[in-house]
């Protein structure tokens, strides 16, 4: 039976290890927006041995592109809804076992390699719900600190305080449990007479998982 759970941040391991798949989740602290450029920013500066200037071991990882205004001298977000999660599958994992991050939010799932690293580390995946971006915008406090802004708003990295952020689902915990794929695992035995009802192809894939993200200024990689 699902639990419901408030987690303020930053949170310890132990209360991570206790989530499930199914669980319910209501979030306040820090959170930071990262999407495509982002992502790989922070894992070429990794690489190159510099300090990021968010710290995502006290914060949860956002996968989110806030549309934001500027008011005076703070900013305010007036929308926030998740972005598809599975695209930051191989970034996301090296962020995850480099910075140990407990908490990570987004929309739909992510792949094996993340997976795997939240299983070694001791985090979870938070999935927010699409559609509502206004709810969660709503649910934010304040716009603590704005980086990278040369990447263009949505694709900055937005430092944000929120207050029972939620209600979020945990998508996949700590153990490795996956509610994508346990929900593929019941829908499997139709899968095939619904795609040749449909007229789907069975071999097109259900998610995405892209190799790598280009770097700023750069063409997208194959």
């Amino acid at each position: 039976m699902a639990k419901e759970f408030r987690i303020q941040l930053p949170v310890e391991e132990e209360v991570i290890r206790e989530l499930r798949v199914g669980d319910i989740v209501y979030l306040s602290g820090l959170l930071c927006t990262l999407r495509d450029m982002g992502h790989r920013r922070a894992v070429d500066a990794l690489a190159r041995g510099e300090s990021l200037p968010f710290d995502l071991s006290s914060a949860a990882l956002w996968h989110a592109g806030p549309i934001t205004r500027q008011v005076g001298d703070r900013w305010e977000v007036v929308s926030a809804g998740p972005t598809t999660s599975s695209r930051f599958t191989p970034l996301g994992s090296e962020l995850i076992r480099r910075l140990g991050i407990r908490v990570v939010v987004g929309k739909g799932t992510m792949g094996p390699e993340a997976v795997h690293a939240m299983r070694e580390v001791g985090c979870c995946f938070l999935n927010a719900t699409g559609g509502c971006a206004v709810l969660y915008a709503r649910q934010i406090e304040e716009v603590v600190a704005v980086h990278w802004l040369d990447l263009g708003q949505p694709e900055a990295a937005w430092v944000v305080r929120a207050r029972e952020m939620g209600p979020l689902v945990v998508g996949i915990d700590s153990t490795g449990e996956s509610l994508f794929e346990r929900m593929l695992a019941q829908a499997r035995p139709r899968l095939a007479h619904i795609q040749q009802t449909a007229g789907i192809d069975p071999t097109y894939p259900l998610t995405y998982l892209p190799r790598r993200v280009a770097a700023s200024g750069q063409e997208p990689a194959e």
